[in-house]
């Protein structure tokens, strides 16, 4: 398959006064067009990293990609330059973050925020932008535009607004319009519901949705949260401790989940009965990075774990089409 977005065998490691921490370890990703892929795991678990690494956001150094490919349209991005990775960013790939309060600037409005977004598509060099005769007042009906677009009522008017302004949905709806700002085919959703009460993560997951389906943008949405990506994507890559360990459609992994991690997940969601709620966790915590567990880093967490597991990594195996998982209870 053609994919657009295909993450193969990718190892990022960070320094610090502790050690090396390797946070990423030969981490398998794809992503088609039109797609919607949900990457879930505890915090902590390597998601953003993965993130950033594809739009070449760590800082480096402490961060060091030690070997793999991250590849966009079949050209590797690890091999571009600085100057080539701004023409992606934004223009190509766009980025939802996680906390809009820390993305929108505090002293200046929404309009001045969004229209420099959208200039900076256009040009670098936003002292030049009359020389190049570039519209200031076409940038503020593109923002009116997109505003409306992401559902924010009276943009006309509310796009003279501060952010404080704004309510913590709504400052997420102009982060999102600001990633959309420059058309990208692939839009990547870091948490983009985390500081939302349930009732507008919903609004945001429903906006994500429709603008999928609008402009047939492929999506990687980043969660802790199974709920959340399984009302959007279509298919579900799980990850622990800087490992892909399981990685199927949404339909497989809810009816058949594999991995004993990814059973731990989906017996953690909070379940009503009559009398009561129940939910059951996953024992143990996260392994220290700098010193991982040998072989199959869940083990000491596993209640299936074996001697095996121990000893050595569990290799990515295809237990049924579309179904792939790394774990040592299914090898032949």
């Amino acid at each position: 398959m053609n994919f657009l977005l295909e993450i193969r065998d990718l190892k990022i490691e960070f320094e610090s006064f502790e050690g090396t921490s390797h946070v990423l370890e030969d981490v398998h990703l794809t992503l088609g067009r039109g797609e919607t892929l949900g990457l879930v795991g505890e915090t902590g678990c390597g998601k953003s990293i993965t993130a950033k690494a594809i739009l070449r956001l760590l800082p480096i150094p402490p961060a060091r990609i030690v070997s793999g490919n991250i590849l966009f349209q079949g050209e590797d991005l690890l091999g571009k330059s600085e100057e080539e990775m701004k023409e992606i960013r934004g223009k190509q790939i766009g980025m939802v973050f996680q906390d809009p309060s820390t993305f929108l600037n505090p002293v200046f409005t929404i309009e001045e925020q969004l229209v420099d977004v959208i200039l900076s598509h256009k040009i670098r060099d936003r002292s030049n932008i009359q020389a190049k005769g570039l519209d200031r007042r076409g940038a503020v009906k593109r923002a009116i535009e997109l505003l409306r677009e992401v559902k924010i009522p009276e943009p006309e008017a509310r796009i003279k607004s501060y952010p404080h302004e704004f309510s913590g949905g709504m400052r997420q709806r102009v982060l999102i319009a600001m990633a959309l700002s420059g058309s990208p085919q692939i839009l990547i959703a870091d948490e983009p519901t985390t500081a939302l009460d349930v009732t507008i993560q919903a609004q945001i997951l429903r906006l994500i949705n429709e603008l999928v389906q609008k402009h047939g943008h492929s999506v990687l949405l980043i969660s802790h949260d199974l709920g959340v990506v399984a009302s959007v994507c279509q298919r579900i890559a799980v990850m622990y401790a800087g490992n892909m360990v399981e990685n199927c459609s949404t339909l497989q992994l809810f009816k058949r989940p594999l991995h004993p991690y990814t059973q731990g997940l989906l017996n953690s969601i909070l379940t009503f009965s009559k009398r009561e709620a129940t939910a059951q966790g996953i024992k143990g915590m996260i392994p220290d990075l700098i010193q991982p567990p040998p072989g199959c880093r869940f083990h000491p967490r596993c209640l299936s774990a074996m001697d095996v597991c121990q000893r050595g990594k569990p290799p990515s195996i295809a237990f049924e089409e579309g179904h792939w998982v790394s774990c040592h209870l299914y090898r032949k």
